[in-house]
């Protein structure tokens, strides 16, 4: 019979446990002995089915890491969403990899939350915070891809209701950083390139999100008629950006290597320029910038310029009003009235 065991300065429950001669020491994965217990004798069971070549009795027994594995593949959602979900996954397969589906309950749900909120509270970096003073938005994204994981097994037939379904929400804090004017300067002088002092000027005149700044074509770039047309974004509807005197300058000192706007010397589709931006910021000395922090940059210029937080929704491509109401309080915060770059003025 498997017999459970801890290791030094470890909450993790280990089993141990010897099938015909062979022995079998493996992590359980949870602090939480009665689950252990539960673990390691499927497990055990697990092992003596194979040994002995023996199918499973259950074929209605689905463990959780075999069906989120399929989840994963099924994805077709945009690189960003996926990526987002698999980092999820990191924290979220140790925890139920071994569970039958079937038997997840809100009550695990919650708990598995619970856990991760404390191990958030209780890094080094928020030691002395109160807890509104710290962001768990990595728990809400988990909590997220759990919600769709189970409506994806719904789907699949493999259970009737979603045990994610009315956990709330944990405290986000928003992240509103955003640059002056001679911030601003600073950063594009200190780009080591032209191709990453272009991407950067670019995003902050048109408040593109990065990938749709990388997957933009000259095919959708109409100077003539100074707009510019974003397909395929992550809202998945189109929208239209006015070309300004000084984006349109910079648009037509652009070479055209490839069918991209912005490519490599060579031609090729351009993927990243997260290392130039990383230069570009340590050599400006402006810490913890981020690339997105540009749209917050652009949608703080439109409001400061007298821009409605309609149209600066709408040139930012946002769903709902509530999305853009949070930068007019920026205003104040960064800019005074008599500076500021005004993007959208007339040609």
């Amino acid at each position: 019979m498997a017999s459970l065991y801890r290791k030094k300065d470890s909450d993790i429950w280990y089993y141990s446990v010897s099938i015909n001669g062979k022995h079998y020491q493996r992590s359980t994965r949870t602090p939480d002995k009665r689950l252990a217990t539960e673990v390691a004798k499927a497990s055990e069971a697990d092992i003596i089915r194979c040994a002995h070549d023996i199918p499973t009795v259950n074929k209605n027994i689905y463990t959780f890491n075999k069906v989120f594995e399929d989840y994963l593949k099924s994805l077709n959602n945009a690189e960003k969403t996926i990526k987002s979900k698999t980092s999820a996954s990191k924290h979220i397969l140790p925890y139920f990899e071994s569970k039958n589906i079937v038997k997840i309950s809100l009550s695990d749900i919650e708990k598995y939350q619970f856990e991760r909120r404390t191990a958030i509270f209780n890094l080094p970096k928020n030691a002395g915070k109160r807890d509104s003073e710290i962001s768990f938005r990595s728990v809400n994204i988990e909590i997220t891809t759990l919600h769709h994981f189970f409506n994806y097994s719904i789907k699949k037939g493999i259970i009737n209701k979603n045990p994610a379904s009315g956990i709330k929400r944990l405290n986000e804090l928003s992240r509103l950083k955003t640059l002056n004017d001679e911030d601003i300067k600073r950063l594009i002088i200190s780009a080591t390139n032209k191709t990453a002092k272009d991407i950067i000027t670019f995003l902050i005149f048109t408040g593109c999100r990065k990938g749709e700044a990388l997957n933009l074509r000259w095919d959708n770039v109409d100077l003539k008629n100074n707009i510019i047309s974003i397909k395929g974004t992550k809202t998945k509807t189109d929208r239209h950006i006015p070309i300004s005197k000084p984006l349109k300058e910079l648009l037509i000192n652009i070479e055209k290597k490839s069918e991209y706007v912005f490519s490599k010397k060579d031609g090729s589709k351009l993927s990243d320029f997260k290392k130039s931006f990383h230069t570009a910021c340590n050599r400006a000395k402006l810490k913890d910038l981020r690339i997105h922090d540009l749209r917050h940059v652009f949608a703080s210029k439109m409001v400061m310029g007298g821009v409605s937080l309609y149209i600066t929704g709408e040139l930012l491509g946002h769903k709902t009003p509530a999305m853009t109401k949070k930068y007019s309080r920026l205003v104040s915060r960064y800019f005074k009235k008599s500076g500021g770059m005004v993007y959208l003025q007339k040609n």
